[in-house]
């Protein structure tokens, strides 16, 4: 199927790894010139050189307030035009609500909240002029409370309702404005959560696997790719009736309504 994709130009953040990582080597296999954000210069690097179209690596931090307008600024000097803009950094940190402290909480929001919040304002008027597309990576967290989670969860329910909000917006400003929730997806992360698990249980991998998606009530994990292709639906006309669409991609692991 030809999304229609090819020459427009796309943003992504959080594009060192993972799921941003596999977002950035669908979108450029469709032909999208695309600029990627992270913190590592090196690991960008490395994503572009796997690409196939016009790619330009962007290292910065996010949780710097002025980091996204330079991000947006060299994106459409560069090219020109912004078409779409991926917001897919940040990582929560896990563990007792306890015990977490307000750095902690600062850093979640800082990194994953308010970089959703600049790049989009910063975004908003190149995408006015091409009826362009923000496309939210959040969290099936945001949903669903876990005790664990309890600042990713408090961080991907604001994007949740943000993504509402700007949606709303983007009706009367042509601009569509979607979400994803990723559910347990198979990246470093996760691969890291799997070997603490085999190594406490005395168990394979494989087996470690099984085990913690049948707790979860999945069949298996998810994969980067299977986000990324959701993307570039979502990205492409096919998906021109869905605004303010919040997509789950997790297995069946969500329950509720």
């Amino acid at each position: 199927m030809d999304l229609q994709l090819t020459n427009k130009v796309a943003i992504i953040t959080g594009a060192s790894r993972g799921i941003g990582r596999a977002i950035t080597q669908f979108l450029s296999a469709e032909g999208m010139h695309l600029v990627i954000a992270a913190r590592s210069g090196e690991s960008l690097d490395e994503v572009a050189k796997s690409c196939n179209s016009n790619v330009i690596p962007v290292a910065l931090d996010l949780r710097d307030e002025e980091a996204p307008q330079r991000l947006i600024k060299i994106s459409a000097e560069h090219f020109g035009r912004i078409d779409l803009l991926v917001n897919n950094a940040g990582a929560t940190k896990r563990g007792d609500f306890l015990e977490l402290t307000e750095a902690d909480w600062k850093d979640g929001f800082d990194l994953k909240f308010f970089s959703t919040v600049r790049c989009t304002r910063a975004a908003w008027p190149h995408l006015k002029v091409t009826n362009g597309s923000v496309i939210n990576i959040v969290g099936i967290g945001g949903r669903t409370g876990d005790a664990e989670f309890a600042i990713g969860g408090s961080v991907n329910a604001a994007i949740l309702n943000l993504t509402k909000v700007l949606a709303d917006r983007g009706v009367k400003d042509g601009i569509r404005v979607n979400a994803i929730n990723p559910g347990s997806i198979a990246t470093d992360r996760l691969q890291a959560r799997l070997a603490h698990f085999a190594t406490e249980n005395y168990v394979s991998l494989d087996e470690a696997s099984k085990r913690m998606a049948l707790k979860q009530g999945i069949r298996r994990f998810g994969t980067p790719e299977e986000i990324a292709r959701v993307v570039a639906f979502l990205a492409s006309s096919a998906a021109d009736y869905c605004q303010g669409s919040i997509i789950d991609v997790d297995g069946g692991q969500t329950r509720t309504l």
